[in-house]
């Protein structure tokens, strides 16, 4: 029986792909007027390891030659300005999230976007208090797929290794887990289903409502 579902934001919980895409390209339009909107289908696959990452492939995709720093700082600005225009819960999410909830297994987010803003699309989606810890970027020693943030919430909650899933839409979570000892469960309507089959989870959910299913597994 899991005692515990730690979940990835987006991708996973949320889709939250144009509210990036928009940040993205405000982002660029205000420091390099003129720049061409990145296509949705590149930004997600440069989503995934943190904003910082995200930058740097979107201005290599872009060819513009701008301080990384600059451009993450006016694109987080502009992102906090639309977290919720369009990001909106998987279809079933919240009932699939209700099923999971007590008496069954604790849930919590590890997520590489910043924590605060993750805690406020959870809560503006009215879902935050189905989590016992949401985390992110700046609550965690270290982003995923390095599994501190993982093992700490582990060692918060008492809760062993195999005890646990990772729910997650890439191979970055797939990585996370394995370093942990946690078991992953990969989700097939995410931003990465490629990457996320061929890291191998050991398990793939097709819709949401499976997930409630982890509680017996």
């Amino acid at each position: 029986m899991a005692r515990l579902v730690v979940f990835d934001l987006d991708g996973t919980l949320v889709d939250s792909s144009r509210d990036i895409a928009a940040a993205l390209d405000a982002a660029l339009q205000r420091l390099r007027p003129g720049t061409a909107p990145i296509p949705l289908e590149r930004v997600l696959d440069f989503v995934g390891e943190g904003a910082r990452l995200l930058i740097e492939r979107s201005l290599a995709h872009a060819a513009l030659a701008l301080p990384v720093d600059e451009v993450l700082a006016v694109y987080l600005a502009c992102y906090r300005e639309r977290l919720l225009d369009t990001t909106h819960l998987y279809p079933g999410m919240a009932d699939a999230l209700a099923a999971l909830g007590p008496p069954g297994p604790a849930l919590g987010v590890l997520t590489n976007k910043p924590g605060d803003m993750s805690r406020t699309i959870l809560q503006g989606l009215g879902v935050a208090n189905r989590f016992a810890r949401i985390l992110g970027a700046g609550d965690v020693p270290a982003r995923k797929p390095d599994p501190a943030g993982l093992l700490g919430l582990l060692d918060e909650l008492g809760i062993q290794a195999a005890e646990a899933w990772i729910v997650g839409d890439s191979a970055t979570d797939v990585h996370t887990g394995r370093a942990a000892g946690v078991r992953v469960a990969g989700v097939a309507w995410g931003f990465h289903p490629a990457g996320l089959r061929a890291a191998g989870p050991d398990r793939i959910l097709d819709d949401p409502r499976e997930l409630p299913l982890l509680a017996t597994a």
